[in-house]
């Protein structure tokens, strides 16, 4: 098993859309960084846990823990012009963009926020806290995910 960080901005997705969901579950499209596709194309897979981490607002940090419920595949975004996430590049035969699905896995009793985070000596290597990142999936080691869950009150 992998864990993942995940980024949203609450107000057009948060981890509360996410419970509010059928299923709990959603697709996490309109990915448009390869690093971060490549990520959820060639190493994520069902059943690896991730951390829900809400951005670009006025208080960033994380809110909960989801489950990848299914592998990637093709993202039809790019397909739609009418979407924010259309990429006239990509072709149906050979599509340039995937998606995963995520499922609401668990409330962290109490949100932890970027400031925490980068106050904790032992989350010093989290991919996340490096000046410059700014990808919307990082991988997180399996001691900063359960030092993360601990920090938000959440037994793993």
């Amino acid at each position: 098993m992998r864990y993942w960080l995940l980024k949203s901005e609450p107000d057009v997705f948060s981890f509360d859309h996410l419970k509010k969901r059928a299923r709990k579950t959603e697709p996490w499209n309109g990915v448009r960084n390869y690093q971060a596709r490549n990520y959820m194309r060639d190493d994520m897979n069902v059943g690896d846990l991730g951390l829900f981490y809400h951005s670009s607002c006025a208080e960033p940090g994380v809110a909960g823990v989801v489950k990848i419920t299914r592998e990637a595949y093709p993202d039809p975004t790019q397909f739609d012009p009418k979407s924010e996430y259309f990429d006239k590049g990509s072709k149906q035969e050979e599509p340039r963009w995937v998606m995963v699905d995520v499922t609401w896995e668990a409330a962290l009793p109490n949100f932890v926020t970027l400031q925490q985070l980068r106050d904790d000596p032992a989350l010093a290597d989290l991919i996340t806290l490096r000046r410059g990142n700014r990808l919307s999936i990082t991988p997180v080691d399996e001691k900063d995910f359960k030092r993360i869950c601990k920090l938000g009150g959440l037994k793993i």
